[in-house]
């Protein structure tokens, strides 16, 4: 097996054209394609639309090049996209592709691996509960499996979409003579934010047991390489593991490193040194097409300071404390890249150290011909 990854611009939320020439020119085909992640310009809240416009137009495109209804593509293909693209950050996605098949022993060397799944819908009673703990930990172990890592310590990022509670799926609910977590749409997506992180860890190893009222109050219950999103377009936990294996060969390979606080370069840069590239301070334009994707997930420090000094992202009314640290956390990563396409995601509530996050990048080994 071998996976690929294209990073491609838009130029609306809509646009997928990049990924259609990719397919004319016989560079992709659309039936590799494993899973998409991908920056839109809305505003990343609950009513942000430019997510469920992206995965329309996309499942459309694979729907006439595949000859299959995109209600059946969408939820076998993953597609978890993040709304904000605050400051210097520019829309795009990633395309992350997979051929052949598992050798009959493994490689010498490990390689990018690429694995999803699709849990079952969650109904709105079971957003943010021990239950969506254990949905989104299955779902981690098969795409595990699919990618043939059977050590947690191989995986270096996993990226689950998990839905959240609107006022008309708890209305529905409460027709069902059940009650939700929250009725507060926002707060349903932090609940689901934090079972993502919960079910992450439980699958890793990082936490044995779930205790549910920690969510959202001990933020030292966490997992490094989860980065949970939450939004009203999914009803099922999608998960998209990446890591690497020696049953996939290839010169594309992964490496992560958690971000004590939004100030954290060091972090990106030691990151960056895992993967063979420096950042002296930015990464050189030889070295720069070598990094194929970036992820960073973030949090604005719920302690109002960073390093001693007081921030404002949380009491500021005007703009929301997640689009703040987006951009904060979106420009200084991409400084030291030297690129604005970064996948940039607030909301990281048990995901990385508390005040912090974490950063994965997908790049070619050293040496790799081009």
């Amino acid at each position: 097996m071998q996976a690929s990854v294209f990073r491609l611009s838009m130029a609306h939320p809509g646009d997928v054209s990049a990924l259609d020439e990719l397919f004319a020119k016989g560079l992709l085909a659309p039936e590799h394609i494993a899973a998409v992640i991908g920056k839109t310009e809305g505003n990343g809240g609950v009513n942000d639309f430019t997510r469920g416009y992206f995965t329309q137009s996309l499942m459309g495109l694979l729907g006439r090049k595949l000859g299959a209804p995109p209600e059946e593509l969408i939820r076998r293909i993953p597609c978890v996209l993040s709304g904000g693209t605050e400051g210097v950050l520019s829309p795009h996605y990633v395309v992350l592709a997979r051929s052949g098949t598992a050798p009959a022993a493994p490689h010498a060397q490990q390689a990018l691996a690429i694995g999803t799944a699709i849990s079952a819908a969650l109904p709105a009673e079971q957003v943010g509960r021990n239950a969506h703990v254990q949905s989104v930990a299955a779902a981690v172990k098969a795409a595990m499996a699919e990618a043939h890592i059977s050590d947690p310590r191989d995986v270096h990022f996993v990226q689950v979409k998990c839905p959240c509670i609107t006022s008309a799926r708890a209305e529905s609910a409460k027709v069902r003579g059940q009650t939700v977590v929250t009725t507060d749409p926002n707060r349903s997506m932090a609940l689901a934010r934090a079972a993502g992180a919960f079910g992450v860890a439980l699958a890793l190893g990082e936490i044995e047991a779930v205790d549910e009222s920690a969510m959202l109050r001990d933020f030292g219950v966490l997992s490094n390489c989860a980065s949970i999103s939450s939004s009203v377009e999914v009803e099922a936990n999608e998960v998209i593991v990446l890591g690497n294996s020696r049953h996939w060969s290839g010169d594309l390979v992964i490496a992560h490193r958690p971000m004590a606080d939004a100030l954290d370069i060091g972090g990106v840069v030691a990151m960056l040194g895992d993967l063979g590239i420096e950042a002296k301070p930015q990464v050189s334009a030889g070295d720069l097409p070598r990094v194929r994707a970036v992820f960073v997930k973030c949090e604005p420090d719920r302690r109002g300071a960073i390093r001693g000094q007081r921030h404002t992202m949380l009491d500021d009314t005007d703009i929301n404390a997640q689009r703040h640290v987006r951009g904060a956390l979106g420009g200084l990563v991409a400084a030291v890249i030297g690129d604005g396409r970064i996948f940039v995601s607030g909301g990281a509530e048990h995901q990385g150290p508390d005040g912090g996050g974490l950063i994965a990048a997908i790049a070619e080994r050293p040496g790799s011909a081009r």
